[in-house]
C-alpha cells in the first residue's frame, strides 16, 4: 500500500489540474483547434504520464512542476488573446490557398498541401471545380474554408475577433482599416479592443461587443 499511495495522490492531482487547465483555459481545449490547445494537452498528459511511476519524483515537486506548467499556459494564452502578432506566432493564421478561382500553389506547398489534400478538401464543401471558389482559406486547425462566386457579399469568416482585426477579409470585400474604423464610430465604438466579434453578412457589419 506504502507503494501505491504516492501513485494514486500524484493521479488524482493530475487529473484536477488538468480539469483546472480545462476550465481556466476553455473547454475547447477538450477538441483542440489550435497548436497551443494540442501542445497544452500532450505535455500535461507526458507530465502526469511519466511522473507517477517515478519513485524518484516527490509529490510536492510533482505538484511544482504542475505549477509552473499551468502558469505558462495561462500567461501564453492571455498574451495570446490580447495581442494579434503573439497569436499569430502560437497559433498561426489562416492562409489563402484559393483566390479568385486559381490555386496558390506556392502558399500550398509551404504548408504542406498537395493538389490531392486541396481537392479531397474541396470535395468534402461539395465542390469539384477550382474555378468555381472565390476564396479558399486554410483555417489554423487545417480546416478549408470555402467562399463561391455564387455567395455574394458573404463571408465565412469574422472581420473582427477578439478584438484583433482580420486583414484577409477586408481585402476579400476590397475594403479597408480606414472604411471599417469610420463605420465602427458611426455605431458608437471607438476601439477595435472593444469588439468580441464583428461579422459582416450581406453588406452590413453584425457586432457584440464585450461586456462593459
Amino acid at each position: 500500500m506504502d507503494y501505491y499511495l504516492p501513485i494514486i495522490i500524484k493521479f488524482v492531482l493530475g487529473l484536477l489540474v488538468f480539469i483546472l487547465q480545462i476550465n481556466l483555459t476553455g473547454k475547447g481545449n477538450l477538441a483542440p483547434s489550435t497548436a497551443l490547445d494540442a501542445v497544452q494537452n500532450y505535455v500535461l498528459g507526458g507530465i502526469i504520464g511519466g511522473v507517477i511511476y517515478n519513485e524518484n519524483i516527490t509529490i510536492l515537486q510533482f505538484v511544482m512542476v504542475l505549477i509552473v506548467w499551468t502558469i505558462i499556459v495561462l500567461t501564453l494564452k492571455f498574451f495570446k488573446d490580447h495581442n494579434r502578432f503573439i497569436r499569430n506566432i502560437i497559433d498561426g493564421q489562416p492562409v489563402t490557398l484559393i483566390k479568385n478561382g486559381k490555386i496558390r500553389v506556392e502558399e500550398c506547398l509551404k504548408h504542406g498541401i498537395s493538389a490531392n489534400d486541396l481537392m479531397f478538401k474541396l470535395r468534402n464543401k461539395g465542390i469539384y471545380e477550382v474555378a468555381k471558389v472565390k476564396s479558399g482559406i486554410l483555417e489554423q486547425n487545417g480546416q478549408l474554408t470555402v467562399i463561391e462566386f455564387s455567395d455574394k457579399d458573404h463571408v465565412r469568416y469574422p472581420l473582427i475577433s477578439d478584438g484583433q482585426l482580420n486583414v484577409d477579409v477586408l481585402e476579400l470585400i476590397n475594403q479597408d482599416e480606414e472604411w471599417l474604423i469610420g463605420k465602427l464610430n458611426k455605431i458608437g465604438y471607438k476601439d477595435l479592443s472593444e469588439i468580441y466579434i464583428a461579422e459582416y453578412v450581406n453588406g452590413d457589419l453584425r457586432i457584440v461587443s464585450y461586456p462593459k
